[in-house]
């Protein structure tokens, strides 16, 4: 295992268990690729804590919508984690999930240039011979599927951290960014919020330019002082006004900032990297960017049946009480001046890495703030067929004791199913009380992919 790296930063340099980063380089090599070959790649990396899905979006569309003029970038890769529906999600050209037997085809190079994944884990051998766990097989098979299609531009998303990521063997990087930050993966990066700064920092590199988006003071400390051991000097980025007024996409205020960050992120690139005469992204092209966006599961709104689904894969604090103000904002400015829906919540979070009982207790107390109104609450699990619920620490029991908690004495019913379709379900017969209704799916990335399975299986209204 490699040392842990000395920083004059604030913040601390220690991880809990193996770093993520180590054996990618060699692993990498065992492939045919060289450090080389990976900054080849023209890689823009991005890490945070709220927003990096879509900021990585927001980047590739601008680029994508730039390529279409220019003729540069022609080709973009996009390696994001976790997969909302499908696996070959997490890998993407032109913004087009990787086709399924491209993946078979890449993966079964991947498999057999490492012979040992096709071993039994033995963790007393060593950490090379032992081979990739499950992140970092599919960060080596990014970079391999990115290099193999020789795309121009390769937009990465940390797993979960930065200075040990896995996808830190970028060495060198054109543009880093940090998204907004909070509590997130303390048992790896706590405990505290500079803690988790110095980690997601660690992306920074000589050479590359550093981004971020506004953070509280202390932590921006954190950041131009982890930027400065490389040289560099962290820009903060401010809502930008040349962004479109009014765009559905824009919603809510937070992506704006998102999409600011990601803005600056494709201007950096181009200012680095394009051929003379493509440097400069237009207003047509900023406005193309935003308007051809969409990254699913992230403030996603589908209408269906006299009902209007509010989808967000919210899995840390942060991200649940934007996800409960987006909801309540967005409901009440489709609601008549006459017209009371009945509105619903679907929740369910089971992740021994996270305290799901805190994520409640922040989703019912940004609920209340906002007067959510919320008539029916539905707890549930990952599970979507019948048999064996989802194992985890928390169970819906659990969850209606945390709720009532909250909210003593308020008038909402709370239910307990033990599968996904059969929370929809109950849901729908719920939403029956009143010719309209609003329903809130939050908690998980693992519970939000199967809603939309199934939504999307179903005509539009």
């Amino acid at each position: 295992m490699p040392e842990t790296k000395k920083s004059s930063s604030s913040g601390t340099p220690d991880l809990r268990g193996t770093p993520s980063i180590a054996g990618m380089t060699e692993w990498l090599q065992m492939l045919g690729h060289t450090p080389e070959d990976i900054n080849g790649m023209n890689v823009i990396h991005v890490a945070g804590t709220k927003g990096k899905g879509s900021t990585c979006a927001f980047i590739e569309s601008f680029l994508r919508a730039h390529g279409r003029r220019t003729g540069f970038p022609h080709k973009t890769g996009l390696y994001t984690s976790p997969h909302l529906i499908d696996p070959e999600e997490r890998i993407r050209i032109n913004m087009r999930p990787l086709d399924r037997t491209l993946l078979a085809k890449y993966f079964f190079e991947v498999y057999d240039r490492l012979p040992q994944l096709r071993s039994a884990y033995d963790p007393s051998k060593e950490l090379i011979e032992r081979g990739p766990r499950y992140l970092q097989l599919w960060a080596l098979l990014a970079f391999h599927v990115f290099l193999r299609e020789r795309v121009d531009a390769t937009i990465v998303e940390t797993h979960n951290g930065g200075e040990y990521d896995a996808t830190n063997v970028v060495e060198k990087p054109i543009v880093t960014a940090v998204t907004a930050l909070g509590m997130d993966h303390i048992a790896q990066l706590g405990p505290t919020l500079e803690n988790i700064a110095w980690h997601k920092a660690g992306i920074y590199k000589q050479g590359a330019a550093a981004l971020s988006t506004p953070q509280d003071p202390s932590l921006a400390q954190v950041l131009r002082r982890r930027a400065a051991d490389s040289d560099e000097t962290v820009r903060f980025i401010p809502n930008d006004a040349r962004l479109p007024a009014t765009a559905l996409q824009l919603e809510p205020g937070v992506q704006r900032k998102n999409a600011s960050l990601a803005l600056a992120a494709a201007e950096a690139f181009l200012s680095r990297i394009a051929p003379a005469g493509s440097e400069t992204l237009d207003r047509a092209g900023i406005d193309a960017g935003v308007k051809q966006w969409s990254w699913p599961g992230r403030f996603q709104v589908l209408s269906r049946d006299r009902t209007t689904w509010f989808l967000d894969a919210a899995h840390n604090e942060m991200s649940v009480a934007l996800a409960a103000e987006w909801f309540v904002e967005g409901g009440n400015r489709l609601c008549a001046a006459d017209e009371s829906p009945v509105r619903i919540l679907i929740f369910a979070h089971i992740n021994e890495l996270r305290d799901a009982e805190q994520l409640l207790t922040a989703l019912a107390v940004a609920l209340r703030k906002h007067k959510a109104g919320l008539d029916h609450v539905v707890f549930t699990t990952y599970t979507e067929s019948d048999g064996t619920s989802t194992p985890g620490k928390h169970d819906s029991s659990t969850f209606q004791r945390v709720w009532q908690g909250c909210n003593p004495g308020d008038s909402c019913q709370v239910w307990n199913q033990a599968t996904v379709p059969q929370a929809m379900e109950h849901a729908q017969l719920l939403a029956r009380e009143r010719e309209s209704s609003q329903i809130l799916v939050t908690g998980s990335q693992h519970l939000v992919g199967p809603v939309l399975r199934i939504l999307l299986s179903k005509p539009l209204d």
